[in-house]
C-alpha cells in the first residue's frame, strides 16, 4: 500500500511540475504588443519548436544566457513556440525537461503565417530557429539560423553597454 501511495505521489509531483510551467497562447498581434511593452529593455525573441533540431540544440545556450541576465532590469528573453496548440502539454514537458527559465508563449496563428512572418522581418523566409533582438523598441538583430551562446552574448553586451 505504501508503495502505491509513494508511486502516486511521484506521478502527481511530476504532473504538477509539468503543469506548473505556464505557456500563454497568443495571436501575432498580441505577440507584437507584448514585445512593444518591453520598449525600455533589450528583448531577445527566439522563434522555435520542439520538433526543430537546431532550435533544441541552441536552447541550453539561451537558458545559460537568460540565467546570467534575468535579474538585469534592462533585459528580457521571450521564447515563441511554433508548436501546434494541441500539443501544449508536450511543450510544457519540454520546458521542464530542458530547464527553460525564460518566458514562453505559443504562437497560435498558422493560418496567417504569410502575414505575421514578414511583420517581424521582411527577409524572414519562415525558417526556424530565428532570433530577433530589440533594443529600446527598435529591432537591431535578425538572425535566421541557430545562434551560439557567444553570438547571443556579444549582441546582449553590445546593447546593454
Amino acid at each position: 500500500m505504501k508503495l502505491f501511495s509513494f508511486l502516486g505521489l511521484i506521478g502527481f509531483l511530476a504532473f504538477s511540475t509539468v503543469n506548473a510551467q505556464s505557456v500563454e497562447t497568443v495571436k501575432y498581434e498580441a505577440l507584437h504588443e507584448k514585445i512593444a511593452n518591453y520598449k525600455d529593455k533589450i528583448v531577445v525573441v527566439n522563434f522555435w519548436a520542439t520538433w526543430c533540431a537546431p532550435c533544441v540544440e541552441e536552447i541550453p545556450a539561451f537558458m545559460e544566457i537568460n540565467e546570467k541576465y534575468k535579474d538585469n532590469p534592462n533585459f528580457k528573453m521571450l521564447l515563441v513556440s511554433l508548436d501546434r496548440p494541441k500539443i501544449i502539454d508536450k511543450v510544457k514537458k519540454f520546458m521542464v525537461d530542458n530547464k527553460i527559465n525564460a518566458e514562453v508563449v505559443l504562437l497560435d496563428d498558422t493560418k496567417r503565417m504569410n502575414e505575421w512572418i514578414p511583420s517581424f522581418d521582411p527577409k524572414w523566409a519562415g525558417n526556424i530557429p530565428v532570433t530577433i533582438i530589440y533594443n529600446k523598441g527598435e529591432k537591431k538583430v535578425f538572425h535566421d539560423q541557430a545562434m551560439t551562446k557567444f553570438e547571443l552574448e556579444d549582441y546582449i553586451t553590445q546593447y546593454l553597454n
